[in-house]
């Protein structure tokens, strides 16, 4: 920590030469991460760092107004630790690191620097985002939830295509990178839930241009057989292929969706019973890959009723006329047989 403290401070170097850290501490501009001592108004070289600005005027840039790769390095070691800081809330956290790695971005970008270390600080770049994709869904009762979500997407994918393409331009005829496989499957993942198409372009398209070597590995293949599932509407095997094969960081793109499939699960079971059957909540457990209490609840926020026997287990009524698909956010549930991570 005291090395990358050190480096924060020599990236800081450039703000006083530049004015921005002087500006900042006189438009009391400061995240709460810079404050010197909780003051609004006052940083030190230590605290402060380059904020991502969306104009530049190169013609009056100076060499000192853009950082080198190694402090740019533990600048983003720095940001990527903070993940983990329980003193905010986690959207204070996102909004300093969201802005911060944009900045870091902007210089390598400027720099035109193409090396396997600026591959590995994008790779760690897109699982800020991914990461950031999952914690967020606990702010999701807050009203600025949908847009943070949504820009926090969009760089996503932004850094995603910017790392394909430092892969395509380092990669040897006959090698990928190690995590090239599961970096890709996450482009195909994107595409749950909608028609969208994260990279302007259709997926067929996208694939057609994707290496054999990744398009024939796990990653990629679990991601493929997965959308088609999705879009297949086999709830049983999707909930199940998730479960036994997903990374952590391919569940967290996968997690937003995963509701959206039990509720189909719930709304054939609903419909496709005969009229006086009653359907054991233990089994919809099994099936839908919850616990007990958690069915009941999701039963619930789908409008359908649940009763009790005289023994204390307890069913649901099918051919219930009052489905729906919730409008709001499901909560968190968690998926059963996810224990490989």
């Amino acid at each position: 920590m005291h090395l990358v403290k050190l480096c924060i401070s020599y990236a800081c170097i450039y703000f006083l030469m530049t004015g921005e850290r002087a500006q900042r501490e006189r438009l009391r501009d400061l995240a709460v991460f810079e404050r010197l001592h909780g003051n609004p108004g006052k940083t030190s070289p230590s605290l402060a760092v380059k904020k991502f600005c969306r104009t530049i005027a190169t013609k009056h840039m100076q060499a000192s107004d853009v950082r080198p790769l190694p402090v740019l390095e533990e600048t983003l070691n720095y940001l990527l630790n903070l993940l983990d800081a329980t003193e905010h809330p986690f959207e204070v956290v996102h909004d300093f690191g969201f802005d911060r790695t944009r900045s870091i971005r902007q210089d390598l970008s400027m720099q035109n620097i193409v090396n396997d270390q600026t591959i590995h600080m994008f790779e760690e770049m897109v699982k800020f985002h991914i990461i950031s994709h999952h914690k967020l869904r606990s702010c999701s009762s807050k009203p600025s939830f949908s847009s943070v979500h949504y820009l926090n997407m969009e760089q996503l994918k932004k850094c995603l295509i910017s790392l394909y393409a430092l892969y395509k331009e380092n990669r040897n005829s006959n090698s990928i990178y190690k995590n090239e496989p599961e970096f890709y499957s996450f482009h195909v993942l994107l595409h749950l839930g909608s028609n969208s198409q994260p990279l302007g372009e259709s997926l067929s398209l996208w694939l057609g241009r994707v290496p054999s070597l990744i398009l024939k590995s796990k990653e990629m293949c679990f991601a493929r057989r997965l959308l088609r599932l999705f879009r297949m509407g086999n709830y049983k095997r999707f909930l199940c292929t998730t479960a036994t094969e997903a990374s952590y960081l391919q569940y967290y793109i996968i997690e937003p969706y995963i509701n959206e499939v039990r509720a189909l699960a719930l709304s054939c079971v609903n419909y496709c019973g005969y009229k006086l059957h009653l359907y054991p909540i233990a089994h919809l457990s099994k099936l839908l890959m919850m616990k007990e209490l958690d069915v009941e609840s999701f039963c619930t926020a789908c409008g359908l009723e649940t009763s009790t026997n005289e023994r204390g287990n307890k069913f649901l009524s099918t051919k219930q006329t009052n489905f729906h698909y919730p409008k709001e956010v499901f909560p968190s549930y968690c998926l059963l047989g996810l224990e490989h991570f």
